[in-house]
């Protein structure tokens, strides 16, 4: 069984890269019907808070990123490290050093000189040193060979042994080093797949002789491209580039950042839009590529206008809501709801934009912006009245009667169409731009579109 995990440090939000990491080991884990394991990596107590892990748990909840196992925090599992490191020290895989960081700073200074290898020497390699205050555990390199890392995405990386220090997995104080706790954390929750970012490269020859020494099989490892902005530097806050949570306050619906942050780094041949089944059924690790993916904030609002588009009305409700009740609107679910979403859902980028174009359906006096109340002039009233006693006459407000209506008055007044559309519109929103006439009448209904009628044809008569 294939089981991946996402092992975030709660020291801040979850931001765009940790969210794609997280959404590469959930897909594959789905695709493959393995399991998914959350484990908080917390042993950074100095930066670590609960708001961060409650942040994170939240933003993976809004994507609909639900795991299997934990969350399990690693400052819980000390003891069992500390285990682990006893176990490495008496078969003779680690060893205790006693050397003072001011002369460990001088060995790496005197390697840098010689062969440009900056290297704890192993001093304490072969004393056989027992515990004694200040001192740490090291671990206990191969002297010849290799450790080749074989990874799914990048291919295989072959790291020579000399070239790496006999490395700390122990602190002077008795806390494991984050190698030690995240290799053992792997083997005790029978971890086999490893997806993560490629600036964890250089740590895994470390993880994989960890792996060896501990006679446990070493995962498949698959490091993934970072997430740059469009200036090819390091992804950050001034490429649009925020908290997973700031996308939500933004009006991004979840379904539209995981398709987005998948195809970071992800094809499927020309495919762009993929709904979450899809990407279950059609996530494999092969097709992640080489390359940096490249964070763009209006291919991500681009794409979110087509999820918004491609879900139903009444699966927007709930999203929306907030957004509506924030503006002061009374909005609840219902047929109304659902019908205005109808009429918004295909020039909505965002729900936040929805919100803000839904606003003249939830407003009882409609406030005539300045321009858009030149339409309301005497030239248009006499359609107004007759539009006013023809809708009274109508029962249902379907659009082939509506149509037959406009159709008598433009037959009667000899006004086109767009001489009677525009001050109508005018008269229902408020505004020169809005949705079909018909489909605004349809939602606001009978009673409501005959008062509005009636409020723009006194505003006329009294200019």
């Amino acid at each position: 069984m294939i089981i991946t995990r996402f092992p975030p440090s709660p020291t801040g939000f979850l931001h765009v890269g940790g969210a794609r990491t997280a959404l590469f080991n959930w897909l594959y884990a789905r695709r493959m019907q393995g399991r998914f394991i959350l484990r908080i990596e917390d042993t950074d107590t100095e930066r670590s808070t609960q708001a961060s892990v409650d942040a994170i748990l939240e933003a993976l909840e809004w994507l609909g990123i639900d795991w299997d196992e934990g969350p399990y925090f690693q400052s819980e599992r000390v003891e069992i490290h500390k285990a682990h490191i006893q176990k490495l020290l008496d078969s003779g895989h680690a060893y205790y050093c006693n050397c003072s960081q001011e002369a460990v700073e001088a060995m790496r200074k005197a390697g840098m000189e010689r062969d440009g290898k900056a290297k704890y020497d192993g001093t304490c390699r072969e004393k056989g040193l027992s515990k004694t205050p200040g001192a740490v555990v090291r671990f206990k390199v191969p002297l010849h060979g290799a450790t080749v890392v074989e990874d799914v995405v990048k291919g295989n990386i072959v790291f020579q042994n000399s070239d790496i220090e006999d490395f700390v997995i122990q602190r002077s104080d008795g806390t494991p080093i984050y190698n030690l706790a995240v290799v053992v954390d792997d083997i005790t929750m029978n971890i086999n797949t490893i997806i993560r970012g490629d600036d964890h490269v250089s740590n895994t020859p470390k993880q994989i002789l960890l792996y060896r020494a501990l006679g446990a099989a070493v995962p498949l490892f698959g490091h993934v491209p970072m997430v740059l902005g469009k200036d090819r530097a390091r992804l950050s806050k001034r490429h649009g580039a925020m908290s997973v949570t700031a996308y939500r306050e933004m009006g991004y619906l979840p379904d539209a950042l995981i398709n987005y942050l998948v195809r970071l780094g992800w094809s499927h041949g020309d495919q762009e839009f993929f709904t979450r089944d899809e990407l279950i059924e059609k996530f494999s690790l092969e097709n992640i590529g080489r390359s940096a993916g490249v964070f763009d904030p209006e291919k991500l609002q681009a794409l979110n206008a087509d999820h918004i588009q491609a879900t139903p009305p009444e699966k927007l409700h709930q999203p929306l809501l907030p957004f509506l009740t924030a503006k002061g609107f009374k909005a609840e679910p219902g047929d109304f709801l659902t019908g205005v979403i109808h009429t918004l859902n295909k020039r909505s980028k965002t729900l936040v934009e929805m919100a803000d174009a839904a606003a003249f359906y939830y407003t009882e006096n409609i406030v005539y912006d300045e321009k858009a109340a030149k339409h309301l002039h005497p030239p248009a009233l006499e359609a107004l009245k007759q539009l006013i006693a023809r809708f009274q006459e109508i029962d249902t407000f379907s659009e082939p009667a509506l149509e037959a209506a406009f159709t008598a008055v433009m037959e009667t007044t000899g006004l086109k169409m767009g001489k009677i559309a525009q001050p109508v519109r005018v008269a229902l929103t408020g505004g020169t731009v809005s949705p079909g006439i018909f489909e605004i009448i349809a939602v606001l209904g009978k009673e409501a579109t005959l008062a509005r009628l009636r409020a723009a044809q006194q505003f006329i008569e009294t200019q």
